[in-house]
């Protein structure tokens, strides 16, 4: 059972160290023992045991809903196509040149683009904004579909997690969104979509990505990543909320995933404050028995970010999954424990990071004198995973962050398995668990590379990634992360 998959993904890991401790150990006895030791696995698996883990104890197969229409990064209520290619050469086709970069909330022309893109390229971070001028967004989209190499893939984090969770044929899926003709072609059988949910045209995302080292102009960009943008006012309305709630009592969901809560700061502040408090009316009616996920995205207005936080959504969720810059913003915009940090200078500091998941579940999630579900958060950055639960509401965390990590590695380099050729370790070997409180200095074990500490009724779970030395696709990374931590977590019945 998840016994197994913690034992392949920390296998993986082991491996990974010694590829990066004794670089003159050949491949092929690595190849030799991994394929040992699995095989030693398989034959020890205990009779009826499965790669599933269930959420619920009520159903045989576990039911995952995904409401695009409430909360979803890409179009219409978090379900799109995103247009996937090299940012560098649309900005080329654009007739863009390099230049010095700058960060805009709002990009209202090309110019503001083509600086944004190179602000966070030469940070190597994620982005993600929205694109106001409707005529020249479909403009560039157009022109981006058309490029030699441009691909069409599913889009939307709701969207993602649900692709990733529907490869395993015991789930099933349903997705409420605007779901057009090509977005609905590329969809897994294993989703199932309302006929409220159909629309006649698509919408897309654009996803410029970039690798390790490459060059725009005086932009050199330190690894691998992608900066997104749309012009996506549906999303941002939440316009499928109420075939959502519809939905609902009808499919008796085990797990509810919520995402694209960022796509309304393209909203008015009057729109956007209604249509939340609505969502939030809709969440609140959920039956508590049903772990609710919110998977966060890139956002700027801090006002709104707190509002999430402190009154809106926070309370009513049990689970969060973010990244570095997701955390980042979210303490700056609370002023939480290291506010005042601008941004990160390379890996994020582990202690800087666990002070700031401390605080969130200490003064936002559930304690014995406040309403609040919140109980779990899955951190992803490039390096490294940590999966912080309250103890008592969830088990399996070796499991999951295992299984995060190794998603991370293997469908970066678009393999099935971790190929100990193309990754690298970039995760500190040594580092501490706090930089306000007395810490633990933690030195990782090869052996054993997934480390657990304990804080105040607090446990944090960490492992280091195989980070892919040539990325096929950096899209989608967070939210299979989010999918593989989910599926391989069991809730505790209260």
């Amino acid at each position: 059972m998840w016994q197994r998959s913690v034992c392949v993904g920390l296998l993986a890991l082991a491996l990974g160290y010694l590829c990066l401790l004794g670089p003159e150990l050949p491949h092929s006895p690595l190849r030799q023992l991994s394929a040992s030791l699995l095989g030693g696995l398989r034959r020890a698996r205990p009779p009826g045991a499965t790669d599933l883990i269930v959420l619920s104890h009520k159903h045989p197969k576990v039911r995952v809903v995904f409401p695009v229409s409430i909360f979803l990064l890409s179009s219409r209520v978090n379900a799109c196509v995103d247009v996937v290619l090299s940012g560098v050469k649309l900005l080329e086709a654009l007739g863009l040149e390099p230049g010095d970069g700058k960060n805009h909330a709002v990009l209202n022309s090309r110019q503001d683009l083509k600086e944004a893109f190179a602000h966070f390229m030469e940070k190597g971070a994620a982005a993600e904004r929205f694109f106001s001028d409707a005529e020249s967004f479909h403009h560039i989209a157009q022109t981006a579909s058309e490029y030699p190499g441009a691909q069409l893939y599913v889009g939307g984090n709701a969207a993602l997690i649900g692709q990733k969770l529907a490869t395993n044929p015991d789930l099933k899926i349903l997705l409420c969104g605007p779901i057009g003709p090509k977005l609905h072609e590329l969809l897994d059988d294993n989703v199932v979509v309302p006929p409220e949910s159909m629309q006649e045209r698509d919408e897309f995302h654009l996803i410029l990505e970039y690798q390790a080292g490459e060059e725009w102009g005086q932009v050199r960009a330190p690894n691998a990543n992608r900066f997104i943008f749309s012009h996506d006012l549906s999303n941002g309305a939440l316009n499928m909320l109420e075939v959502f709630v519809s939905s609902l009592d009808e499919f008796q969901p085990d797990l509810v995933v919520l995402s694209g809560l960022h796509m309304m700061e393209g909203q008015s502040k009057e729109m956007r404050q209604r249509r939340l408090m609505e969502a939030v009316a809709s969440i609140s009616d959920i039956p508590t028995d049903i772990p609710i996920h919110l998977e966060l995205a890139s956002m700027t207005d801090q006002d709104f970010m707190s509002n999430i936080m402190h009154q809106q959504v926070f309370p009513l969720v049990n689970s969060i999954g973010l990244n570095e810059q997701e955390l980042l913003f979210l303490t700056q915009s609370a002023s939480g424990p290291h506010a005042s940090l601008a941004s990160w200078s390379g890996v994020p500091d582990v202690g800087v990071v666990s002070d700031i998941l401390f605080w969130i579940l200490k003064e936002h999630g559930k304690t014995a004198v406040r309403a609040s579900d919140l109980t779990r958060i899955h951190f992803h950055t490039l390096a490294y995973h940590i999966l912080v639960t309250v103890d008592g509401y969830w088990g399996n965390q070796v499991a999951a962050v295992a299984a995060g990590a190794r998603a991370a590695g293997t469908q970066a380099c678009a393999t099935d398995t971790i190929d100990t050729g193309k990754v690298f370790l970039k995760a500190p070997l040594e580092f501490v668990t706090s930089q306000i409180e007395a810490p633990s200095q933690i030195s990782l074990n090869p052996d054993e590379p997934v480390v657990h500490w304990h804080r105040e009724g607090i446990s944090f779970h960490f492992t280091p990634v195989l980070v892919c030395k040539d990325p096929v696709r950096t899209v989608g990374l967070g939210d299979a992360i989010s999918a593989e931590g989910l599926l391989y977590s069991e809730v505790y019945p209260q």
